[in-house]
Formats: structure tokens, C-alpha cells, sequence
């Protein structure tokens, strides 16, 4: 069907687009699927570059290779592109894939929406990456981009990264409108709500979180925008504005954008987790009510990251206690993995082995955030080490984590091959080790006062750091192993049996094990008005 749409573009009046067309005019939710992964893929190494300027310079202390301007650029770009460039994207490229797969639909809703919200972000990534070579250098102003540093003193490039952070913004919408519309109109008949996968569940909501605060952070940077060329004052005290006001609009954005983050990874292991222990997750249900809680709260915590900008008493302790109560949905969901575990017949395949990492590591990062929670004691935590180490065991041994095992897991349903175990093994065991040698040493130097983004530190934390970047720069070659596996399976793998996982006991397994019933395979929609029978 796509291929007879593709060939009245252009001039393409014979037959399908052929080379670089095909890709350009792809209304395919597969090609454009991994568009999106390849695009990320791409942008890890790039903001992986950028991580290690970072390290390198934090090796030992002191002014080693780069100006300290040049660090803030290389702090700043490095967090804009793992957020906006890495874990969404891939998020939303395993979207396309397996959401009109997991819920029987030929395609997306919105093929040609789909194709535009994948080819604005390389426009704009573009454009953010471009200020690195324009007069006052690329935004150096840290990911959060605090007004008024980003309004009042910021390089003259930051009019290019309003634009880019509108045109990521955009792509998020239209991407979310695109998952919403497929999921509530195109299910097979009889897949009710609560009979759907995990993995769509987790994405209908976070695409209805996206569109709720994707324009919050169109404001804010208009407001900068404003502030910058049109003489307002929305963040200069000078003018009558607020600079705590940027605060309280960047994090009404921030905060649900950190579970954007985390909610399709918790699908994707949810899946993982029951295919290897061979049952069904443990409290379907309640894991869709977590989500949904969890999605729910975030809105009204957004405060906890600015417990020191001098807030009333009363406001401390509602941000406080509302985002303990978040840790109770969270912790639903930890014990429903470990209960399908739980006496499951357990193998330990690549993506199995990712996503038990995730949940140990995943967990570490909830309880660091739990204790950033703590109001009174997050004034020693603010602006520290400990607080890089809290986002990065959430952002990397989990949603990273998260999307690595999702490649391995379905590669073979993707390609038709199957890719080297022997070298995921490998690369899950190098990432594994390497990502808590970078991250776990960050939480004692912080809770000893080593503040983040800054390019020198006291001796005393040395040691330490470099240990860290030793860490860093083994999980940055660990990728290329990745790399190699997923381009060795594509062009040279063995081709994958109908049945790739060789169960206990010799059963073999199916490509995935779903929501509850029905059980079934991708290759034919299952008639779901008969009633189901759990083999």
C-alpha cells in the first residue's frame, strides 16, 4: 500500500522511491521507525563526544584542555542532545515500529504527519549544532537554560537554539497527536483498552503527557525570546520581572519531561521481563494504573528542583510530600517485575540481562531521588555531584538501558536475523560495570560538596573523578560494540527461527507475550471476539 502512495510523489511515477527518496518520502511507520533509531543512535555519539570533553577535562583537577567557556558549551549541548536528541527519539522511533504491530493496525493514523515529525528534527539539530561555528559560540548556558543567564548574558547564538528547541517541540506534538490517534482509533476488534500491551499503554500516556507540556516549554522559551529582542521583562528584575518565574515554567515542563523519559522504558521491560521468565507480568492492571499515576503526579511536583530559591514553608512541604507519593506507583511496579520473576523459568538472553539491570539500577536512581525529595536535606544535595548522579542513573542504566534492550529484543522481528548473543553478552557485561564506575563515585563527591558544572574541583576529589572519567570513556567504546553487533546482525546475521528464544526446557517462545490474553504472535490478528483460552 505505502509503496503505491509513494510512487504519485513527485516524480516518482514508476513504482516506489528508490535510494535516498525512498527515506525522504517514507510514510512507512517501520522506515521512519528506524529513522528515528538511527538518528538517535547517531546523536548518542555525538553527545557521547561531548561527555567525554567533559571527563577528559575533569580528569584531574586543575585547567587541563579545554577554556572554561568551552566547557559550559560541550555541559549545556551535551545535556539538549541525550535529552532531545537520544532517549526521545528512540522512544518515539520503537513507537512507530511496534505500537501498529502490538495493537494489529497496518500503520500509523497519520503516515504523512509521521514522515514531518521525523525530518524536523534533523533541521533542528542542525540548527543547535551549527552555533559551534557561528561568533559568541554555541549556548553555554547548562540544559536548563536558567533565565535571566540565558535571556541577559548569553551568547548572541542562543536566537538559534529558541528556534531548535520550537522545532523538537513540534516534532514531540505532532508525534504524540499521530500515537494517540492510532492507539484510541486503529486496535484490532476486541482489544479493549485493558487488553493492550504494556508498551502501548506506557506510550498513550506519555504521548498525552507530551501534549500538555511541550507548550509550556514553547512559552518559556518565548517569553526568552521576547525578553531577549522585544524589550519585555518576563525574567529581568530590573524590568519588573521574575527570574524565579523561568524556574517555575521551565520545571512545569522539566518534571513531567523527566518521566516522558522513563515511562516507555518501563513498557518495554515490562515485556522483556515476562518474555524471560515465561508467565505473564504480575498485575497487568495495576501496572496501568501506576503508569497512569504516575503520569498524573508528576504534574504537581515540578517545584522539588528549586527547594532553594526561598519558597514559603507550606510550598516546601507540599512539593515534598507529593513527590514521596510518587515513589509508591514507582514501587508498585518494582515489585510486580520482581513477582513475574519470581519463580518464573528464567533464561538470561541479551535484552533480559539489559532489563534486570534496569530494574536494580533504575531503582538505585528512585532511591537518590527520594532522598532529593527531602526538602531540608536537598539544600546540601542542590547543584551538586549527587544530583548528576541521581538524573543519570535514571536517564542511563534506565531509559538507555531501556531502549538498548529493546533493540536486542526485537532485532530478530525487525531484520529477520539474529544478532550475536556472545557479543551482547559482552557489551551488556562492559556497559554494565562501566556505567557504575562512572555514575556510583558521583554520589559520595556530591554529598561532600563537589558542585556540578563547574571545569575545576578541590583536590580532595581527585581520586574519585578520575575514576569517573576512566568509567566514562569505557562506556563510550562499550557503544561501539553495539554498533558492531546491530550492523553484524542486519548485513551478516543467521537467520532468526519463527521461534528466535530457545525456551527451559526446549519450549521455544513466542516473538512476545503480551497484555494478558490473548496470546499471539504478529503475523495474523487473532479473532478477539472468541473468547480466549490461556495456554
Amino acid at each position: 500500500m505505502s509503496a503505491v502512495i509513494e510512487s504519485h510523489h513527485g516524480d516518482h511515477h514508476h513504482g516506489p522511491a528508490k535510494g535516498f527518496s525512498r527515506w525522504l518520502y517514507t510514510t512507512n511507520h517501520k522506515d521512519i521507525g528506524s529513522l528515528y533509531l538511527w538518528f538517535s543512535f547517531i546523536m548518542l555519539f555525538v553527545g557521547g563526544a561531548m561527555a567525554m570533553v567533559i571527563r577528559a577535562e575533569l580528569f584531574e583537577p586543575g585547567s587541563q584542555i579545554v577554556s572554561p567557556e568551552f566547557y559550559n558549551q560541550m555541559v549545556t549541548n551535551h545535556g539538549l542532545i541525550m535529552v532531545f536528541g537520544v532517549i526521545m527519539p528512540a522512544f518515539v522511533g520503537l513507537a512507530n515500529w511496534m505500537i501498529p504491530m502490538q495493537i494489529g493496525a497496518p500503520d500509523m493514523a497519520l503516515p504523512r504527519l509521521n514522515n514531518l515529525s521525523f525530518w524536523i528534527l534533523p533541521a533542528a539539530f542542525g540548527v543547535l549544532l551549527s552555533t559551534f561555528l557561528m561568533e559568541g559560540g554555541a549556548p553555554n548556558f547548562g540544559w536548563t537554560f536558567y533565565a535571566p543567564l540565558s535571556t541577559e548574558y548569553a551568547p548572541p547564538t542562543v536566537t538559534f537554539f529558541i528556534f531548535s528547541v520550537h522545532i523538537m517541540g513540534a516534532s514531540s506534538i505532532m508525534g504524540s497527536i499521530n500515537i494517540i490517534t492510532t492507539i484510541l482509533n486503529m486496535r484490532a476488534p476486541g482489544m479493549t483498552l485493558m487488553k493492550m500491551p504494556l508498551f502501548v499503554w506506557s506510550w498513550l500516556i506519555t504521548a498525552y503527557l507530551l501534549i500538555a507540556v511541550m507548550p509550556v516549554l514553547a512559552g518559556a522559551v518565548t517569553m526568552m525570546l521576547m525578553d531577549i529582542h522585544f524589550g519585555t521583562s518576563f525574567f529581568s528584575a530590573a524590568g519588573g520581572g521574575d527570574p524565579v518565574l523561568f524556574q517555575h515554567v521551565f520545571w512545569f515542563f522539566g518534571h513531567p519531561e523527566v518521566y516522558i523519559m522513563i515511562l516507555p522504558a518501563f513498557g518495554i521491560v515490562s515485556h522483556i521481563i515476562e518474555t524471560f521468565s515465561r508467565k505473564p507480568i504480575f498485575g497487568y492492571s495495576s501496572m496501568v494504573y501506576a503508569i497512569a499515576s504516575i503520569a498524573l503526579l508528576s504534574f504537581v511536583v515540578w517545584a522539588h528542583h528549586m527547594f532553594t530559591v526561598g519558597m514559603p514553608i507550606a510550598g516546601e512541604l507540599f512539593f515534598m510530600y507529593s513527590t514521596m507519593l510518587i515513589a509508591i506507583p514507582t514501587g508498585v511496579k518494582v515489585f510486580n517485575w520482581l513477582s513475574t520473576m519470581f519463580r518464573g523459568s528464567l533464561t538470561f538472553e541479551t535484552p533480559m540481562l539489559f532489563a534486570i539491570a534496569f530494574v536494580a539500577l533504575f531503582t538505585i536512581g528512585g532511591l537518590s531521588g527520594l532522598m532529593l525529595a527531602i526538602a531540608p536535606a536537598d539544600f546540601q544535595y542542590h547543584d551538586t555531584y549527587f544530583v548528576v548522579a541521581h538524573f543519570h542513573y535514571v536517564l542511563v542504566p534506565g531509559a538507555l538501558f531501556s531502549i538498548v534492550a529493546a533493540v536486542y529484543y526485537w532485532l530478530p522481528k525487525w531484520t529477520g536475523y539474529m544478532y550475536d548473543e556472545v557479543l551482547g553478552k559482552t557489551h551488556f557485561w562492559l556497559s554494565f560495570i562501566s556505567v557504575n564506575l562512572t555514575f556510583f563515585p558521583m554520589h559520595f563527591v556530591g554529598l561532600a560538596g563537589m558542585p556540578r558544572r563547574i571545569p575545576d574541583y578541590a583536590m580532595q576529589f581527585a581520586d574519585y573523578n578520575m575514576i569517573v572519567s576512566v568509567g566514562a570513556f569505557l562506556f563510550g567504546l562499550s557503544q561501539l560494540l553495539f554498533l558492531f553487533n546491530v550492523l553484524k546482525c542486519v548485513y551478516y546475521g543467521k537467520s532468526a527461527t519463527a521461534e528466535v528464544w530457545e525456551g527451559a526446557k526446549g519450549k521455544g517462545l513466542e516473538w512476545t507475550v503480551d497484555s494478558p490474553a490473548p496470546y499471539h504472535t504478529f503475523e495474523t490478528s487473532p479473532d478477539l471476539t472468541k473468547p480466549q483460552t490461556n495456554s
